[in-house]
Parts: structure tokens; sequence; C-alpha cells
């Protein structure tokens, strides 16, 4: 069965995915979502997503919403081909895995969408970005990634010696943030620094990153 991907290219959503899909060498329809357009809205998606929100995917006949519940799956359905993603083979380093996939969810995420909504999106739909919404983020991105200096001090990633979809998980976001005037929260921090551009230069991670272009060309 073809395994197919529905989804916007720029979206970091659909980015996450796309990795997850690269990483484990598999090949995969994408169909795009123009989410400009609503086409997100429309019955034909919302029969595969009934929140309207991208991306989806498709593996014979079950479908999935949320990245992250997305790429669990790919990553444990296909775990015999590829880079192994969840270390399914040593328990412990999967457990290590598993936790740094939710500080990710719970804590990193959190503070690092608004930010790039706010810079990004926000003018795409010709609104004012909200500086006290992505001062206040910045705040508490900063405070996360004093953690992640510390942690990175002593691991090259975060589960771990092994890049794992915890890694994974952070690199669409992030990618976007390092296009914004707030970089220097990543640079100013070493450890992170190099984890960042360890983790953006790995081919499925270069890949994805060429259609991810909000903020370079006009969307429409």
């Amino acid at each position: 069965m073809v395994l197919k991907l529905h989804g916007f290219p720029v979206s970091p959503c659909t980015a996450r995915v796309e990795a997850c899909l690269h990483e484990k060498t598999l090949d995969f329809e994408f169909v795009p979502v123009d989410i400009l357009a609503l086409e997100n809205k429309q019955p034909s998606f919302l029969a595969k997503n009934p929140f309207g929100q991208i991306p989806a995917f498709e593996d014979g006949d079950i479908t999935l919403f949320e990245s992250r519940a997305i790429t669990a799956y790919v990553a444990e359905n296909f775990k015999g081909t590829g880079y192994d993603l969840i270390r399914h083979e040593n328990l412990k380093e999967g457990a290590l895995v598993k936790v740094w996939i939710e500080v990710e969810s719970q804590q990193y995420h959190p503070a690092i969408c608004p930010i790039v909504y706010e810079f990004f999106g926000k003018p795409v739909v010709g609104c004012k970005p909200d500086q006290t919404l992505i001062d206040a983020s910045l705040e508490k991105l900063e405070k996360v990634l004093d953690v992640y200096e510390t942690r990175l001090s002593s691991n090259k990633y975060l589960a771990g010696d092994f890049y794992s979809l915890a890694d994974l998980h952070h690199f669409a976001y992030t990618f976007y943030f390092m296009k914004t005037p707030w970089s220097s929260l990543i640079n100013d921090r070493p450890h992170v620094k190099a984890w960042w551009e360890d983790i953006s230069a790995r081919p499925a991670s270069v890949k994805v990153a060429e259609g991810m272009n909000f903020g370079e060309v006009e969307i429409k």
C-alpha cells in the first residue's frame, strides 16, 4: 500500500512527519493541502481529520492525524527499515527517548510555537504580530534552553549519544525560529548550538527544509 501524507509543505507539523519518513527511508505520496484556500476544512479532508488540521497520514486502512502520533506510528511500525528513531532494542534508551519526546511536547513547543506563529503566521493573514506574547514566550524559551544546555553538555543528543525521535521533533519549529531576530537564544548556548547544527545537517532535515520557505517567498 502507498503511504500518503496530506499536508502543507511550509507547515512545521507536516515537516515533522516528512523528516521522520525520510529518516525511515520510506517511499510516500505527498498530497498537498492548501490551508490558505481552506482545503483542510472541506468534507474530504475532515473525513481524515475531523479537527481540520494538517497533517493527515494514510497507511492502507488506517488514517492518522496529530504529527507526533504519526511519527510514533511510523517509527514503531517500520522499525526494521531506515534509522532506528526509538531505540526499540534497548528498553532504557527507548524510555529516555519517550521522556524527551514529552519534554518537547510539554515544555519546548509551548514556548517556541507562539514566537514562530506570531513572526511568520500573523503577517501572512494580514495581522500584526503580538510583541507582548513574543516577549513572554521568549522568556519561557530561555528557561527551557537553559535546561537543554545542561543536558547537552554531557550528551550529544537529548536522549543520549544517539539521534532519536526526540531530536527530530524539535527540527521544524527550531528551523523557523533560527530565521527570526532571536536566534541568539540558540547560538549563545554552545551545546545547544552544536546540537542544532548537527540535527539540522542530517540528510532528512536538509531535504525537508527545501520546502520550508515561510518568510522567504510570498505564499499565494
